[in-house]
């Protein structure tokens, strides 16, 4: 099933991923970092990671609900959306909480229980990222219809004249 949301041939979704996957982990890293007495700066990294996070975690939402919309009702692969779509929506208001409560903070640095908080939305992600594979990986949501081994350039129109098929 092919991305209803592409830039240049490509499924919108899977790009805005990655950063805030990035940022979210990293902000945890950071402020485990703190926490155990690292460089004070961290804890005001881990603050903005979180904020540049959640702004990207909000487009790939967007962008992924596009997507999850467009699978057909009564499918595995709806099943499976719809909870990769609720863990991550989980994710993003533990993650939001946290920043709330360190938005007037003094340091901005995370202690014991917001770290707890995130570790868990970080658990959170981890699931809901693999459940993303499986919808890519195993069902076949996002790629194109006449993906294989030999495709052409994305950038090429589809009536190009090269051939299509080969090894899937």
């Amino acid at each position: 099933m092919e991305s209803r949301l592409k830039v240049l041939g490509h499924a919108v979704h899977p790009m805005l991923v990655m950063f805030p996957v990035a940022l979210l982990v990293t902000a945890v890293l950071f402020d485990v970092i703190d926490a155990l007495g690292g460089p004070r700066f961290l804890g005001e990294v881990a603050y903005w990671n979180l904020t540049v996070g959640l702004i990207g975690g909000v487009l790939a939402a967007a962008a992924g609900a596009v997507d999850l919309l467009a699978i057909p009702a009564g499918t595995r692969a709806k099943r499976v959306g719809v909870t990769h779509a609720a863990a991550n929506f989980a994710m993003l208001l533990l993650f939001a909480a946290v920043w709330v409560v360190r938005l007037n903070a003094e340091y901005r640095t995370a202690g014991g229980a917001l770290i707890a908080i995130e570790v868990v939305a970080v658990a959170i992600l981890g699931v809901a990222a693999w459940l993303g594979g499986e919808l890519v990986g195993r069902l076949g949501v996002s790629v194109e219809r006449d993906a294989n081994l030999n495709a052409p350039s994305s950038l090429r129109p589809t009536g190009s004249g090269q051939p299509t098929g080969g090894a899937r």
